[in-house]
């Protein structure tokens, strides 16, 4: 289920976001959002939509230390918080010693992040990403539309609309948000 797609730019991030609630055959289009803002950050979440509750309304937020950079927070001091936040959830699993969480793109400062269930955090080096069952679609057509005149907001309808056109699990309305403290529905 899911597609949510994120690019930089100028010193922005911007993540967009469909509507779709997946089990199994069943669908179901959600009022809920998976993408939100929060404070400087704007995060779009796959997996669960309770670990997205958890990551919106009970993720405490952790002190950026002056002089840390952005990378070294975001793979320390806010992957911990988030850490914390879906255990005491109930959310996160423990398997052979290994705990997971689920999968979000975060963006924090300009930067776009992807944060996996193994809570590793990573950046693509090209200045976006997608994650769900739409990734490899959207990616497609951000790699694209790269390449032409076109805002971010612009760039990521195209990409969830190419997304709900070949994969049952992405349905529209879909959300862009912004660091920029831009919001807007996009279908």
């Amino acid at each position: 289920m899911t597609c949510i797609a994120g690019i930089e730019n100028d010193g922005g991030v911007y993540i967009g976001g469909d509507s779709a609630g997946v089990e199994g055959l069943s669908l179901m289009v959600r009022a809920d959002e998976k993408v939100f803002r929060k404070g400087d950050f704007v995060m779009g979440f796959t997996s669960s939509f309770r670990m997205g509750q958890l990551l919106r309304y009970k993720l405490e937020i952790p002190y950026h230390r002056p002089g840390m950079g952005t990378y070294e927070f975001m793979v320390s001091e806010f992957v911990e918080s988030v850490r914390r936040c879906l255990r005491d959830g109930g959310y996160s699993k423990t398997n052979g010693g290994e705990e997971s969480g689920g999968t979000f793109l975060v963006g924090y400062r300009g930067q776009l992040f992807r944060v996996d269930d193994d809570y590793q955090v990573g950046r693509a080096a090209c200045g976006y990403d997608a994650i769900g069952c739409g990734e490899d679609i959207a990616k497609g057509s951000l790699f694209t539309s790269a390449r032409l005149d076109m805002s971010p907001s612009e760039r990521l309808r195209e990409a969830l609309i190419a997304a709900e056109n070949f994969s049952a699990g992405v349905r529209s309305p879909f959300l862009v948000v912004s660091t920029n403290k831009e919001s807007q529905v996009v279908t």
